[in-house]
């Protein structure tokens, strides 16, 4: 039999995803599962946006160019415009979702065996992405203890070789819904400087910043206009996850130049995805505000019900709609499991995501789980009862 690629044996499975067999298992034998594992909001999508796909004329569905519809990407250069970030169309390259533009930056910036730093816990699926080109993750760790802040400069630069080409920030953080803060962003800028190094912002959760300080992106740092990568997207900002429309912005011409190669080899982004991001930059700022303030509700929900679970921490996230709490648990990835296939109560149970598959280093986040708050408090408030009832039946509790 003909073998797999190295690379695809090294390809993890994703560690919110992976766990899906037996919450689809646990639906089949009639039991209600609140999924706290993934980030898919249960917030209304923008139906200008939906309007927008009804009403198109199109007879024929062509090819956008490579680099996205020149119609959208002028009109995002508008919007982040009133964000106090400067650019132009030429510094936009649409992707199918933020997922493109990451693997697009990792593939153009990095070769076979470069490193990156990141710090953890990061996004799950930043394991795969890497995998995919071929590039080493060097985790750097923040800690529950200090609501995951970013760990000091004088640590990074102890982990920096001559096959060190980047650092990867998620601003605001996910999973940790840590928020960066201007002082931390300023210090990323200095060492990137020094070193010659590209600062990765993954910043799709931007308009969710919980802080009364404005929200500072890396696009606004001096000095750094070729090191600054951004990453963005429709998906959390209106509630589109479907719609797989993303970017990626750089002053820097030689990376937007040579990711417009790897956009050519793909053809083009999503046309209908598109039309509607198109339109999603009409929404009225009512429904961001609406949103914005269910969030805050959500969270400060959360924050209050979970701390108040024997045995459970959980900080108060700057941002995003995520937080990675600590369980009096040994191996979180047996407890999630567990809680699919083993518990119920009141036919009902929750799903998390174990900590560990936001980690690089062995054997850290056995004992936390991420908490997505995207449904609402209707919903939190049987969820984490649920989550309560479970950590104190669990047999591998920590008493």
């Amino acid at each position: 039999m003909p073998d797999i690629s190295n690379k695809g044996r090294l390809m993890p499975e994703s560690p919110i995803r992976k766990l899906v067999p037996y919450a689809e298992e646990a639906k089949r034998k009639g039991r209600k599962v609140y999924h706290l594992n993934i980030g898919q909001p249960d917030i209304i999508t923008p139906p200008n946006a939906i309007e927008a796909l009804r009403k198109t004329d199109i007879k024929i569905v062509e090819y956008s160019h490579s680099a996205g519809n020149i119609s959208y990407r002028k009109k995002l250069v508008e919007f982040y415009r009133k964000r106090d970030i400067f650019i132009d169309e030429s510094q936009i390259m649409v992707t199918t979702g933020g997922s493109e533009a990451l693997l697009f930056t990792f593939l153009s910036i990095m070769d076979e065996g470069d490193e990156i730093i990141i710090p953890e816990p990061f996004y799950a699926n930043y394991n795969g992405f890497t995998t995919a080109a071929g590039v080493k993750v060097v985790p750097i760790t923040s800690y529950i203890e200090n609501n995951f802040a970013l760990p000091p400069i004088e640590e990074f630069e102890k982990l920096i070789t001559s096959r060190t080409k980047a650092i990867l920030i998620s601003h605001p953080n996910n999973p940790t819904g840590y928020l960066y803060s201007k002082l931390e962003l300023l210090k990323l800028a200095e060492l990137v400087k020094k070193y010659d190094l590209y600062l990765i912002s993954d910043e799709v959760y931007c308009d969710f910043s919980y802080t009364n300080e404005k929200y500072f992106s890396t696009m606004q740092l001096q000095g750094v206009d070729d090191n600054v990568i951004l990453v963005d997207s429709v998906s959390k900002r209106y509630s589109s996850c479907g719609m797989r429309i993303g970017c990626l912005i750089t002053r820097n011409k030689k990376v937007i130049n040579t990711v417009l190669k790897f956009a050519q080899a793909r053809l083009s982004p999503p046309s209908f995805g598109q039309i509607a991001g198109e339109a999603l930059l009409d929404t009225p700022d009512s429904y961001l505000k609406e949103v914005f303030a269910e969030y805050v509700k959500r969270r400060n929900f959360t924050v209050e019900r979970l701390n108040k679970i024997d045995g459970v921490i959980c900080p108060n996230p700057g941002g995003a709609f995520y937080t990675i709490i600590r369980i009096p648990v040994t191996d979180s990835d047996q407890f999630a499991q567990w809680l699919l296939s083993d518990f119920e109560y009141n036919n009902q149970t929750v799903m998390v995501a174990p900590g560990s598959g936001f980690y690089a280093t062995p054997g850290l986040g056995k004992n936390e789980i991420r908490i997505a708050y995207v449904l609402k408090i209707e919903d939190l408030i049987p969820a984490y009862d649920i989550l309560e009832k479970a950590l104190f039946k669990y047999p591998g509790r920590i008493k």
